[in-house]
């Protein structure tokens, strides 16, 4: 089905777009929102007559958003949830209690305005955006912890609070899957040339500063040979200048 955008669809178009979409989209979605029109001969020009209207509308909407944008950008937000040793969430965090913790931070939003591709369930900090307009989105950090003392801890250590043995378990993991990768490497030939490369290009610039060095010594050596024969003919010209006296 092809449709007329009355504003800019992320992914679809921007107004005055004539995009095909699937007819349930538009039914269930478009059309009821009034954020599109079936695209016909009618429709078409009623748009074109509206069209500066509509233009001037949505950037007033658009200014007014990006004046919210600035003042939610960084909003954290603390959620409190039950989770195992390990950072599981018993359970998730939805768009709607996102949506809430906006609410509870001073702006007002939907559930539909959070952009969220799946529902949160481990602790930590999670960055998610909040649709304030077609064209405008706003950032708000998501903390997800077992208590509000602990959000506190996560906030200044910029992560998740496990517990010590878990810390270590997924510590020991990362070194692991390093140790894998570099393993795997050794068996790479092109991994192996990369990694040839690399050492050549080390060994080149350790050469050319050894080679720098070595010019400075011998400039230096240079100096200090020209200084010593200046010296001596010195010397050699007093011990003329003594006999002839």
């Amino acid at each position: 089905m092809e449709v007329i955008l009355l504003e800019r669809i992320e992914k679809l178009g921007q107004m005055g777009d004539v995009v095909s979409v699937k007819p349930g989209y538009a039914r269930n979605f478009l059309f009821p929102k009034k954020k599109a029109l079936r695209a016909s001969k009618g429709n078409l020009e009623h748009f074109e007559g509206q069209r500066k209207e509509l233009e001037a509308d949505n950037l007033a909407r658009k200014s007014e958003a990006e004046d919210i944008a600035g003042r939610m950008d960084g909003l954290q937000i603390p959620i409190i949830r039950s989770a195992g040793e390990a950072g599981q969430l018993y359970g998730s965090v939805n768009a709607r209690d996102i949506a809430e913790g906006v609410i509870e931070g001073g702006f007002k939003v939907g559930r539909n305005q959070v952009v969220i591709e799946r529902p949160i369930k481990m602790l930590g900090l999670f960055d998610v955006r909040v649709r304030l307009h077609p064209e405008v989105d706003a950032t708000v950090s998501v903390n997800v912890a077992r208590s509000e003392d602990e959000a506190e801890q996560q906030k200044k250590l910029g992560r998740a609070l496990l517990s010590q043995e878990e810390e270590e378990r997924q510590a020991d993991e990362a070194a692991r899957e390093a140790a894998a990768v570099a393993a795997e490497a050794m068996f790479d030939p092109e991994a192996k040339a990369r990694a040839a490369e690399e050492l050549a290009k080390a060994d080149g610039d350790e050469a050319a500063d050894d080679a720098e060095a070595s010019s400075e010594d011998a400039s230096d050596e240079s100096v200090d040979a020209a200084e010593a024969t200046e010296d001596t003919g010195s010397d050699e010209s007093q011990a003329d200048e003594e006999k002839t006296a």
